[in-house]
């Protein structure tokens, strides 16, 4: 038996799909907005969010891709062996040649028998592979599915990208509603051709459209995702208690919200930015953890990511009973927000690698 899709483009699987476990993961070291106005304004002009994380030496897409999965694992306490697709959507895989899902893979123990695969779209890889996640076991062809959302942002020295581009993500695990502590009602994605922001190949640092990256690309394309779904679900935005939107800085998510005519309350529990900064591939990923680590049975969330280039995907999410017994069981969102070590712009390059000395 079939699920019939009321609407030609809107994304509903055959069987019921939802996470049946999540996790994030936020490196420990913090740089204060203000350490990079010392450097670069003599502390001058206003300063777009309060800090921003930083992975530390030894921690990469792959290390914190395992972290978040292993929380994810540790919520929905199924076998890895079940697993039979790992994605990891990220701007930043550390290597240009080798995917960063066979590794995650072999850590979290789902290998041989499993697909894996990296995806790239901007700022909205992580929710690529869900959607993709959910196709793949509303389809049959798998009863689990892993989709990650994880980045080490680079911004250009000196660039405004510098404030906000932090470093996280997180993890879900995706199987059959009945399994699920939160159930994809329907999906939707908006795509255009719009160069808003883009890196070249073997450029260190991306480019930007200055405020181009906010209209035609952001807003546009926010709105018009989230517009067409709860459409074609028959919603408005007093049926969501939650609404998580792409974090690029403080400013635009609030701005969308009142746009699409959210209250600031819905959406502050997810609004991270101003602490861990704009966690590319993770944004909307990790703040929807933040989310569902305060929601309860029967709350509905609406959920919109942007990448550039440029799209949206839009999720409707209803929470279910099964929320409350699984998300103790491993780190909430906050834990990690709340472990913090401030460093100074100069340990900043050191662990960024931004002094090239050969």
């Amino acid at each position: 038996m079939t699920t019939e899709n009321p609407s030609p483009t809107l994304l509903k699987p055959a069987h019921p799909v939802g996470f049946v476990g999540y996790g994030a993961y936020v490196p420990r070291y913090r740089l204060p907005a203000r350490e990079v106005a010392r450097i670069w304004t003599g502390g001058k002009g206003g300063l777009p969010i309060k800090e921003k994380a930083v992975p530390g030496m030894d921690e990469d897409v792959v290390t914190m891709s395992i972290e978040a999965a292993r929380n994810a694992l540790a919520r929905a306490q199924i076998d890895p062996a079940e697993i039979r697709a790992v994605w990891v959507g990220s701007e930043s895989h550390p290597y240009a040649v080798k995917p960063t899902s066979t590794i995650v893979a072999e850590a979290i123990g789902a290998v041989p028998n499993t697909q894996a695969a990296d995806w790239e779209f901007a700022c909205k890889a992580g929710t690529e592979a869900v959607v993709a996640a959910m196709g793949f076991v509303g389809s049959g062809m798998a009863r689990y599915a892993l989709a990650i959302g994880m980045d080490t942002a680079q911004g250009r020295p000196g660039d405004a990208l510098e404030y906000t581009a932090g470093a996280g993500g997180a993890a879900y695990l995706l199987g059959p509603a009945e399994e699920s502590l939160a159930v994809i009602e329907a999906a939707y994605s908006y795509v255009t051709d719009t160069p808003d922001f883009w890196r070249r190949a073997g450029a260190k640092y991306p480019e930007h459209g200055m405020r181009f990256t906010g209209e035609p690309a952001y807003f546009e394309h926010i709105t018009q995702a989230a517009r067409a779904l709860m459409e074609a679900q028959g919603t408005t935005p007093s049926d969501y208690r939650y609404a998580v939107f792409h974090q690029p800085n403080t400013k635009f998510p609030q701005r969308v919200a009142k746009k699409l005519g959210f209250r600031p309350e819905q959406i502050e529990p997810g609004l991270l930015v101003p602490v861990i900064g704009n966690t590319y591939a993770g944004a909307a990923l990790i703040g929807l953890t933040a989310v569902l680590d305060v929601a309860e049975p029967g709350d509905r969330i609406l959920l919109v990511s942007f990448g550039s280039g440029a799209g949206s995907d839009a999720f409707d999410i209803r929470v279910t009973e099964a929320l409350t017994e699984r998300r103790d069981r491993a780190p909430k969102t906050q834990d990690y927000i709340a472990r913090r070590t401030e460093i100074d712009y100069a340990t900043y390059v050191r662990l960024r690698g931004k002094l090239v000395t050969k």
